[in-house]
């Protein structure tokens, strides 16, 4: 069965094998490195919607590929929802551990512990856009705890659970994330287009 392909705008290899589990047998995903794009595209917008759109906009213009690109990011009520758009780069460079310990900083003394992970994915399929959201709600850890995922995972927890998403599996993880409650509404959108 030869599976259609879609582009994933990143050459991140946690968000590729992230998402190419939620599209098991539904798409082949291919990510930047696949189709030989090694630009690393701008994301000058101001918000994580012009961010996902200029990335998967790029791929589309460039390669004359239908693309899905997502901007993520961690937005925490006592910080103004910073990190925002700076999630990957908050302390100044993308240094997961370096950003991490930045938010841990700011956050000293802070009663206030309320945060969210929020996913935009844009598609661009058969010349026109669409967006997709997923947003979880949870609270910043005072310190990290558990060893996987990636980015902020060790320090956000999200409601309704007594672990972090570093304490869950990737499965575990996938079924909840803002990156999940996204991706299940673009895959229940392609699911139509067939």
């Amino acid at each position: 069965m030869i599976l259609p392909e879609l582009v994933f705008a990143t050459n991140n290899k946690h968000k590729t094998e992230e998402i190419g589990k939620l599209l098991v047998n539904q798409y082949k995903v291919l990510n930047l490195k696949d189709i030989g794009c090694d630009v690393d595209i701008p994301e000058t917008g101001n918000s994580f919607a012009e961010n996902a759109e200029l990335k998967s906009s790029y791929v589309t213009e460039n390669f004359k590929l239908d693309c899905f690109a997502d901007d993520s990011g961690l937005e925490i009520d006592a910080l103004d929802n910073e990190p925002g758009i700076y999630s990957a780069r908050y302390s100044g460079v993308r240094d997961d551990l370096e950003n991490l310990n930045l938010v841990l900083k700011k956050m000293e003394g802070k009663a206030n512990r309320k945060a969210h992970f929020k996913t935009v994915i844009s598609l661009n399929q058969n010349n026109k856009n669409y967006l997709f959201e997923g947003v979880i709600y949870g609270h910043i850890t005072q310190t990290p705890i558990g060893d996987e995922g990636f980015g902020y995972d060790p320090i956000f927890m999200p409601i309704g659970y007594d672990r972090t998403f570093a304490q869950m599996s990737m499965t575990e993880k996938n079924e909840i994330s803002h990156r999940a409650i996204a991706m299940k509404k673009l895959i229940a959108f392609l699911k139509e287009q067939v």
